[in-house]
């Protein structure tokens, strides 16, 4: 998905417009990783080891990765 996320921003550069990334990998450290191997350069916040019952993941109805969800600048 991160080729796709990039054309999205690039194509929505002039738009109230983000991409924030939750993560579920077994370790911290691999999240920073990948994050800096593929340049990501929006937000990404990390669920904890636990997967879908990770606390982001939970609030967020999420059942299975990837999941996406667009909210406009209205909320």
């Amino acid at each position: 998905m991160y080729l796709h996320e990039g054309s999205v921003v690039t194509k929505n550069r002039n738009r109230p417009f983000a991409i924030i990334g939750v993560n579920s990998a077994q370790a911290r450290e691999k999240v920073r990783r990948v994050v800096k191997q593929e340049n990501l350069t929006g937000r990404s916040f990390w669920n904890g080891q636990q997967g879908i019952r990770g606390p982001i993941a939970q609030a967020w109805s999420v059942q299975l990765w990837p999941t996406v969800i667009v909210i406009d600048h209205t909320g």
